[in-house]
């Protein structure tokens, strides 16, 4: 019996639009890491379109089977095989990372764990490294939509510590291990993408 591979609606609606930022942001030769891969679908859309791009899918374990479905249609030679990665865990299976994508993660985690999150960068990220984080933010403590209030109500239902975060929390995470933000862009369903980059004053 063949496994369906994994679908998210999400990631097919949002996939062209986060494409045309990234693209402008790693255009130049680079192994970018993708935290917490999810499906797949970004890493073979992104891969395919972004031919000077090494991407790195990586996710937690259980997450792993369903990707390579993806990458084994995808066919892509500048798409490495996923690997498993927790953010809390001590060590990262990599010895440096010149380029960052996450979508969809900083919520779902609790705020230790995007703590522990930056922490790793700080590790791990070369000297002008370029980061790009997707998702909803709030901004001056405050809702950006409705939608995105109800959305935040749901994720605490399943679990308490996870949540929307603050602009301005992560901002001062990702200032306090030398990353300076290059541009908050709007993005479809009340999400932002975040460019940040290392060493930059």
């Amino acid at each position: 019996m063949t496994s369906q591979k994994p679908f998210s609606q999400a990631c097919e609606n949002n996939k062209d639009p986060i494409l045309q930022v990234i693209s402008r942001v790693f255009s130049r030769r680079t192994t970018v890491w993708e935290i917490g891969s999810g499906t797949g679908q970004h890493a073979c859309h992104f891969a395919r379109h972004l031919p000077h791009v090494d991407w790195q899918p990586t996710d937690r374990r259980e997450n792993i089977p369903g990707i390579r479905l993806w990458m084994e249609d995808a066919q892509l030679g500048n798409l490495k095989p996923p690997l498993c990665l927790d953010v809390t865990d001590e060590v990262w299976p990599c010895d440096s990372m010149g380029g960052l994508f996450t979508a969809n993660t900083l919520h779902i985690m609790s705020r230790r764990e995007v703590e522990l999150f930056f922490d790793r960068l700080g590790v791990y990220l070369n000297a002008e490294a370029l980061i790009c984080i997707y998702g909803p933010f709030n901004y001056d403590g405050r809702y950006t939509s409705d939608s995105n209030a109800r959305f935040d109500e749901w994720l605490k239902s399943r679990n308490a510590l996870s949540g929307i975060k603050d602009f301005e929390y992560i901002l001062s995470l990702a200032t306090s291990i030398g990353l300076s933000l290059q541009s908050d862009t709007a993005m479809p369903a009340n999400n932002r993408l975040l460019v940040l980059k290392k060493g930059v004053s």
